[in-house]
């Protein structure tokens, strides 16, 4: 799965691929720091208007507007170049993977569900890779910017629970952030949901085989069809139940997730100790650094997803080392 990185055939993809997608994370969050300057600003003015009448001018007003159609304009135009870049590198990933198994197939061929872990599962670990790969790199470099600014615009301002305390944003968004992820971490656990990721890509691969097979075999009975396809129909019954008392938690979690913000910063609020601009520039801080806290919450499900895919395509790599080395002490 890694000769991406190891052969020289890709080298330039992988690392000088590597360099350009990180780079254009990197400016891609810097802007995202100046849109959250611009927030307060901005609702300093919409605060001092709404104050007295006529207080700003119309030019000033749209020109505040103005300055963040331009950073949202470089914050699209680096997005689509991003995910443009991302795609042509996780394809040729794909691709150098794919050309192993192509090398070995006259083997790999025997092993169950060879065709699917090929063609399906290679897609399959590409886009989830293109997803996690680049939101995990960007949750750190917004929690390395915002980090700083958020200990800094709390200077001053009182926490719900942790009074004057500078680190007190800070420690409140991570004792949140963390103990979701806990939460969820503990549920897959508990619910066994990779093994039931596992499980059913297996069960779809044998289905899909005794298809492929019956299409030039006349001897496949239908009822070994409707066999094989109820263990797929349980396998999906049975993912439907536990996924759905995993998302109790998890949608229960996002949704007072929605209030934490406004709770830590309770006692600025009605103290009135922090303008309209500030206020705004906290809650997108502090949600920012919360957001990048949360990484695994929010990525647990895709990440069982591909913890579920790396099991299939390593296992498969597995079975084609060990019928290599066996083929190896035949010919000594």
């Amino acid at each position: 799965m890694f000769k991406f990185f190891t052969e020289k055939k890709w080298f330039l993809w992988a690392y000088l691929g590597s360099a350009v997608i990180l780079t254009s994370l990197w400016l891609s969050v810097q802007i995202d720091v100046r849109i959250n300057e611009w927030f307060g600003g901005f609702y300093d003015m919409i605060q001092k208007a709404l104050g007295s009448p006529n207080a700003i001018t119309m030019d000033e007003y749209i020109g505040g507007l103005w300055s963040f159609a331009k950073l949202a304009a470089m914050w699209i135009v680096l997005g689509l170049a991003t995910s443009f870049l991302t795609s042509h590198f996780l394809f040729r990933w794909r691709a150098s993977m794919v050309e192993f198994y192509h090398s070995v197939y006259d083997k790999a061929r025997t092993i169950e569900g060879a065709s699917q872990r090929v063609q399906e599962d290679t897609i399959r670990f590409s886009r989830i890779m293109e997803s996690l790969g680049t939101s995990l790199i960007e949750s750190v470099m917004v929690l390395v910017e915002y980090f700083p600014l958020l200990m800094g615009l709390s200077v001053g301002i009182p926490i719900m629970w942790f009074g004057d305390w500078e680190y007190g944003l800070v420690t409140g968004a991570f004792i949140w952030a963390v103990g979701g992820t806990i939460l969820m971490i503990a549920l897959a656990w508990v619910l066994r949901l990779v093994g039931i990721e596992y499980d059913l890509q297996k069960r779809e691969a044998a289905y899909r085989k005794i298809l492929v097979i019956a299409e030039d075999d006349g001897s496949i009975r239908p009822k070994t069809l409707e066999e094989l396809f109820e263990g797929v129909r349980l396998i999906h019954y049975k993912s439907y139940l536990y996924y759905l008392y995993f998302n109790i938690g998890r949608l229960a979690y996002l949704q007072i997730n929605v209030l934490v913000g406004y709770i830590v910063l309770a006692p600025a609020i009605v103290a009135g100790v922090m303008t309209l601009g500030v206020m705004q520039q906290i809650l997108r801080a502090f949600g920012r650094v919360e957001g990048s806290l949360q990484y695994l919450f929010n990525a647990w499900p895709t990440i069982i997803e591909l913890a579920s895919v790396y099991k299939r395509l390593r296992e498969f790599e597995s079975q084609i080392e060990s019928m290599t080395e066996k083929e190896t002490e035949i010919e000594a």
